[in-house]
């Protein structure tokens, strides 16, 4: 079988059997359950779901099974909600009845020294052709499909009886979200609902037995869907599989990485959640450089790289200017450009020839100056804006633009979002702006210049390692060609 007809079922089965379904609301087994139910109702899934557990007839109203063999009928995909020490027993039977994948969500495993009990789950699994997804994992969240095999309520009561969003869906998008942690993977699909970035697919991958990163990122290569992959590494198994195929995908699709346990400290701390060798950070910074694999240093420069790298394409090169309207956050950018191997560079003649003439047409003020960064000062209108922009971008010297935008000065206007997103189309370099400020009016532009396909950020920083990640992603397949 290819790779893309082994893991198709953990994300389009034709049928599911929950191992450990329960009608007791604090169960693994009934939230799993639920979610698929409920997805069906919605009519978005569309597989058969098969409830198997011994101890009930029925659960949620649907008909409970004792045991695989008793359903009668082809299961495509198990999910396991059940003490580990059955879960052996449970692959047997799934072997016999020709099952094809297993999301295995029960932990106590290798993360807790149960490396035999892991390793006979391995070989049932390789044995019998069933690919395995887990132990100790959240599965799967598959957004187009349905399938939903996280045991996170999306709704919670509170012992006063409201009831609260606990762990929301993030809406369909193009970005592919792969996680050893299942405790990070809910966190950051809470991160991406709150901050309105939609998901491809979300696949938390826990002690990873079988299925690992590189097969993945095979596989949505292929995807038409997927458009950007973030990984949330705490160490590979695969050294080999994993930097061939990320030397392969990243020609095709950008993929960003967030390596934990860098620290003596945090290698330890992998080692005991999933089963991790860490290895030795510098090791995974060449292979990343190498393979063109973006790298993040932390979860929010995660999603805003991800973020950028959905919406606007690579550069060609590293040179970067700065358009703003405030001086110091254009002191921050460039810093923080210059730290991350940018070059903020010089602005050519051609350009200050250009500023000077509308200096002098009464279209830039005569107290901006011809530096980079292009600070337009407090007084700037949107018209100056698009005007700078146009021929920052025009330069054959600089291979994209930060923008910087103080909604807060009185002489600019939200139409500023419209007229930079549209300026910023006629040129195939990238823009990335940066609206400061934590009021209603600096979260709407920041709203609109994303609906307008420029990413957008509350920090000067985090704008600046946007755009890094443009131009690295950029160079490196500037190098291939």
């Amino acid at each position: 079988m290819t790779n893309l007809e082994q893991i198709r079922p953990f994300f389009e089965p034709s049928s599911v059997a929950v191992i450990g379904a329960s009608p007791i609301i604090t169960k693994v087994g009934y939230v799993v359950l639920h979610n698929l139910l409920m997805n069906k109702e919605k009519w978005i899934f569309d597989g058969e779901i098969y409830p198997v557990n011994p101890k009930y007839a029925e659960v949620l109203g649907v008909k409970c099974y004792p045991s695989l063999r008793s359903i009668g009928k082809s299961v495509e995909t198990i999910i396991i909600a059940i003490p580990a020490q059955i879960v052996p027993s449970v692959m047997e039977e799934a072997a016999e009845i020709g099952v094809k994948a297993a999301i295995i969500i029960s932990s106590g495993f290798s993360e807790v020294g149960n490396v035999k009990l892991e390793e006979e789950v391995k070989r049932i699994g390789l044995r019998s052709g069933i690919r395995i997804i887990g132990p100790n994992c959240l599965g799967v969240y598959d957004p187009y499909s349905g399938m939903d095999t996280l045991f996170l309520p999306e709704v919670k009561r509170l012992s006063s009886g409201r009831e609260v969003v606990a762990t929301p869906r993030p809406f369909p998008g193009s970005i592919v979200l792969i996680s050893q942690s299942g405790a990070f993977g809910a966190a950051a699909l809470d991160y991406m609902a709150g901050h309105g970035i939609g998901v491809r697919c979300f696949i938390s991958l826990g002690n990873r037995c079988d299925v690992a990163e590189h097969e993945l990122l095979l596989y949505f290569s292929e995807d038409k869907k997927t458009k950007v992959n973030l990984l949330y590494i705490e160490g590979i198994g695969n050294g080999r599989g994993f930097f061939e195929a990320s030397k392969k995908v990243s020609t095709l699709k950008p993929i960003v990485a967030l390596k934990a346990g860098k620290t003596s400290a945090g290698a330890r701390a992998a080692a005991s959640h999933t089963g991790a060798l860490s290895g030795v950070d510098q090791i995974y910074g060449a292979v990343f450089k190498q393979s063109g694999i973006v790298r993040a240093m932390n979860l929010e420069e995660l999603f805003d790289m991800g973020r950028a790298l959905n919406l606007q394409p690579p550069a060609h090169g590293k040179k970067v200017a700065i358009l703003t309207n405030g001086g110091g956050p254009g002191i921050v950018a460039a810093d923080t450009c210059e730290e991350s191997g940018l070059s903020v560079v010089k602005l050519s003649d051609d350009i200050i020839n250009r500023f000077e003439d509308l200096k002098k047409k009464g279209e830039l003020l005569p107290i901006m100056a011809n530096s980079n960064p292009v600070d337009l000062t407090a007084l700037a209108t949107s018209d100056m804006y698009v005007k700078a922009l146009r021929i920052l971008l025009d330069d054959k010297d600089i291979d994209g633009v930060l923008v910087i935008t103080l909604p807060q000065t009185p002489s600019i206007l939200d139409d500023v979002i419209e007229k930079v997103a549209d300026v910023s189309m006629e040129q195939k370099k990238p823009v990335v702006a940066c609206v400061m400020g934590g009021t209603e009016m600096a979260e709407e532009f920041r709203v609109r210049f994303e609906k307008s396909g420029i990413p957008s950020y509350s920090m000067p920083e985090r704008a600046a390692r946007a755009i890094y990640s443009l131009m690295e992603y950029g160079m490196y397949l500037g190098k291939l060609h």
